[in-house]
């Protein structure tokens, strides 16, 4: 495991900052430990909905974890306004930050992960394999 501190600058998507942060250290699992920061504009989609929502900046970002595969992360995070209102959701790509955003990820050197379509839920689910010898996780 090797950990990888980040600092996003004004204007970069969350999202796909992270997703290329990962892939340029040619890694192919990793979770984000946590986030903080502030966001400009927020996408991010509510659990079951069908698409994501947009929230107007600033916010703060008080939480943010996740896992990045190859081809797809899921991320969750939550965010305050101005007076304290609080909402949370899955990540979607759009969100800009807006003075900073810290991260903490953890490269996963060892393990590869993708995102599959899972036939008991109908997603494309996480799959862990191990890279090297040994079993993969059940």
């Amino acid at each position: 495991m090797e950990p990888y501190p980040l600092r996003m600058s004004p204007g970069e998507d969350l999202r796909r900052a992270l997703e290329m942060a990962v892939a340029a250290r040619a890694c192919a699992a990793a979770f984000v430990i946590g986030g903080i920061g502030s966001l400009a504009v927020t996408r991010m989609r509510f659990a079951g909905a069908a698409e994501p929502f947009t929230l107007e900046g600033p916010l703060e970002i008080l939480t943010l974890v996740g896992t990045i595969a190859t081809n797809g992360s899921h991320l969750h995070m939550s965010v305050s306004d101005a007076r304290g209102r609080v909402q949370g959701g899955h990540v979607a790509s759009g969100c800009t930050v807006r003075t900073t955003a810290e991260v903490l990820l953890l490269l996963l050197r060892d393990w590869s992960f993708s995102r599959e379509r899972d036939s008991a839920t109908g997603y494309g689910e996480l799959m862990v394999r191990a890279k090297g010898p040994g079993p993969d996780p059940p």
